[in-house]
């Protein structure tokens, strides 16, 4: 059988080192030890209910873990997908260089303390086959992020058009779903070089 603090690395393992107070009672340690651990050093607080154990390297893309522990609803379910902007430069589709993170939440997503400076939130569904799931976060699909873009005047034609081509040429985006998509009409367009 495993130990608590076994359990609670193969958890944050999962997740780049990051779990929740929720997922720690889980494991087997009480509320009361948080306190202890954190003294000790083993845990780093990263937010409310949030930590990362200490002896886990840092990633890059922790922060999206971190972010979307942080969405999580009552159920400890998080509810946030990185979207948009964020997706684009994730999937490595566009010269864009966000300098917040991009998520979208449920409609009915709500918090009750400020959302974090560091955060923009997109409210609409995402549905299962436009997202894909990394390590301990999940990511809108690039047809997905370059979709909830078209109407967004921040971001240039350009850039939408560059993230289209690169996703069709490296195979992340396929033409045949691209055709097939509501919006494929605009989508055409910015391929040839016309603001949808």
């Amino acid at each position: 059988m495993k130990s608590k603090a076994d359990r609670l690395y193969k958890l944050a393992e999962s997740q780049q080192g990051y779990f929740t107070s929720g997922q720690a009672v889980a494991c087997g340690y009480p509320t009361s030890s948080h306190v202890y651990h954190m003294k000790r050093g083993s845990w780093l607080r990263e937010g409310r209910g949030i930590y990362r154990l200490a002896r886990f390297p840092a990633s890059d893309d922790g922060q999206y873990v971190r972010w979307a522990l942080w969405s999580r609803n009552r159920q400890g379910v998080p509810q946030g997908v990185i979207s948009h902007q964020t997706a684009l430069a994730l999937h490595d589709l566009s010269d864009l260089m966000p300098g917040r993170i991009h998520m979208t939440v449920p409609p009915g997503f709500r918090r009750n303390s400020a959302i974090p400076e560091v955060l923009v939130l997109h409210r609409g569904e995402v549905v299962d086959g436009d997202v894909e799931v990394r390590q301990g976060y999940r990511v809108a699909r690039p047809l997905k992020a370059v979709v909830d873009l078209l109407d967004d005047p921040v971001v240039s034609a350009g850039h939408l058009r560059q993230a289209l081509r690169e996703g069709l040429e490296r195979g992340l985006i396929a033409r045949a779903e691209m055709e097939a998509h509501p919006r494929a009409k605009a989508l055409k367009r910015l391929l040839r070089k016309e603001r949808p």
